[in-house]
């Protein structure tokens, strides 16, 4: 797609920082870190969401994933990495073009990501939701 950052990178007509690249998928510097050593693993098809995306591809995103976030863990003196996939804008995902953040992390890196939990309201309202869940699953 000639609008999609992602596949202009891939096709060459924008610059970056590759780390990896195999026949499905590349994985390159993010330009915008949380912190050093932040990158992306983008599947080389356009699909907007996880949900569109071929096995295939996110099969591949999760075998490099790993061995990526050890490389940048080792490459940064890290101690471990964050794994995050933004799916929908929603859910903060910016670019529409499935990606997989392979953060590596450092005690001192300053980064927090936010979180807070939400209890459910009573124990029916948690029950229908599993009832639910479970039912499109078996769909």
């Amino acid at each position: 797609m000639d609008n999609c950052v992602f596949c202009r990178i891939i096709a060459g007509g924008l610059p970056s920082d590759k780390v990896y690249e195999d026949d499905l998928v590349v994985a390159f510097l993010d330009i915008a870190p949380l912190c050093k050593g932040h990158s992306l693993i983008v599947p080389k098809e356009h699909h907007n969401s996880l949900t569109t995306l071929p096995p295939v591809f996110s099969a591949r995103m999760m075998e490099v994933a790993p061995k990526l976030g050890v490389a940048l863990m080792r490459a940064v003196g890290g101690d471990g990495f964050n794994l995050l996939l933004s799916n929908g804008a929603c859910a903060g995902q910016v670019v529409p073009h499935v990606h997989l953040h392979v953060i590596p992390r450092r005690n001192d890196d300053g980064v927090r990501l936010p979180a807070k939990t939400t209890p459910y309201d009573n124990p029916e309202e948690k029950a229908d939701i599993l009832s639910k869940t479970k039912a499109r699953l078996n769909a």
